[in-house]
């Protein structure tokens, strides 16, 4: 372990602690008036990354030279933050949106049960299975912005919102499995290991619908009581939308999933976005620039942070035997979000085929227990953190709406 590997771990473990006493610099922020706006910007989960990957790049610095801070920073690759920020802008829109409440509306009617407890039920069981087909940050987002008024809202016990939160955190990292080209993690492997969508699919894809059924189905039926007294009250400017708009912002989404890999083109479809609902802004709301462009520099830190984590991360994943690898990857991607882990165990030349899917399958199932565990939760977090208590979501309090989840999860890829 040379000087810079014993730096980067030890600036890896604060961002950690960091994160998981966010809350803690908004208590403070109260505190002290005077540095309120300063204390406030720490107390941010989405900056804790960026801010200590900034830390990172100086004691580079000052320790190798310049050059070689300069050096490692352009080689790493910020694809992912990237189109996490566009995807998340562009699933957010009004179309967009408009567009899937009004299919999940029309299946909610269909269903002998509540409406509105229908509604939330295919939030958390349909939507994060579509992240399969347009990639799990934007299943996130949109599930995220129909959950909020229905279930992250005042009058909603505590302890429901976390249970809520868990399992769409949950769903969303198991439910993107379906195939090779939604998930980060399976993103990381897929052309290496020979993973194409029937693969996905047939060892992973049909274990993780069950296992995003059984956590949707039994979170729904704790939240039925309080649902059925909500009422919620469409805004106005959530009706009018020409169906030739929607498929315009659809051609749009579907042109960035196409080419998720290949940021030239994603950010140059990105701009004629842009220019789009500029052009036809009496269609739009306001875009979720600020919310994306925060899980976008979260993304980016760690994936600066992460690059020097390779010297202790690599060999545990490489000598631990297939099931002991599955409780590993399942507790590692607490503390390391789960694509850099199954990216780790991508280099590990003469992995068995029972390693490779224990990794996997404890990588994905591990993704809803921390915010740092899985690309689409710091998204989930900017969008929903407002409905719970003093705007902060608890490591403790998230902890414990992810862990039955995530066993049912486990158990499915285990067992099945």
């Amino acid at each position: 372990m040379t000087l810079l590997q014993f730096v980067a771990a030890f600036l890896f473990a604060i961002a950690l602690i960091h994160t998981f006493t966010a809350p803690f610099f908004a208590r403070l922020a109260h505190r002290y008036p005077r540095h309120e706006g300063l204390l406030h910007l720490l107390g941010e989960v989405e900056v804790v990354f960026g801010f200590w990957a900034f830390i990172l790049i100086i004691a580079m610095a000052l320790i190798a030279g310049g050059d070689v801070a300069l050096e490692y920073a352009e080689s790493r690759h910020y694809t992912e933050p990237l189109f996490v920020f566009v995807i998340m802008v562009m699933a957010a829109s009004r179309p967009v949106l408009e567009l899937v409440r009004a299919v999940v509306s029309r299946i909610a009617r269909m269903l002998p049960m509540d409406m509105t407890l229908a509604r939330v039920w295919l939030c958390l069981w349909l939507v994060p299975l579509i992240g399969s087909l347009i990639t799990e940050p934007a299943a996130m987002t949109l599930a995220a912005l129909m959950l909020s008024p229905l279930v992250f809202r005042p009058g909603m016990p505590e302890w429901l919102k976390y249970a809520s939160l868990g399992v769409l955190f949950v769903n969303v990292s198991i439910g993107g499995t379906l195939t090779s080209f939604a998930a980060p993690p399976v993103l990381m492997v897929a052309a290496k290991w020979g993973w194409d969508s029937s693969f996905m699919f047939l060892h992973f894809g049909w274990k993780a619908a069950l296992a995003v059924l059984i956590n949707a189905s039994v979170v729904s039926w704790l939240l039925r009581r309080h649902l059925i007294e909500a009422e919620i009250v469409p805004t106005s400017h959530e009706e009018g939308v020409p169906r030739i708009v929607c498929l315009i912002h659809l051609f749009f989404l579907a042109g960035v999933v196409m080419f998720a890999h290949h940021p030239v083109i994603f950010l140059g479809l990105f701009l004629f976005f842009l220019g789009f609902t500029k052009a036809y802004a009496r269609h739009q709301a306001p875009l979720l620039l600020k919310e994306a462009l925060l899980v976008g520099f979260f993304l980016a830190g760690l994936v600066v942070l992460g690059g020097m984590q390779q010297w202790w991360l690599q060999p545990i994943v490489a000598n631990l035997e297939p099931t002991a690898l599955f409780f590993g990857a399942l507790a590692l991607t607490a503390i390391t979000d789960n694509a850099a882990l199954t990216y780790l165990g991508s280099l590990v030349e003469g992995m068995s085929d029972a390693a490779k899917y224990m990794l996997m399958a404890g990588a994905v199932a591990g993704g809803g227990l921390t915010v740092i565990a899985n690309a689409p939760n710091p998204a989930g977090m900017a969008l929903l953190r407002g409905g719970f208590r003093n705007r902060v979501v608890t490591v403790q309090g998230l902890l414990f709406g992810a862990i039955l989840p995530t066993v049912t999860g486990a158990l499915c890829f285990l067992l099945l």
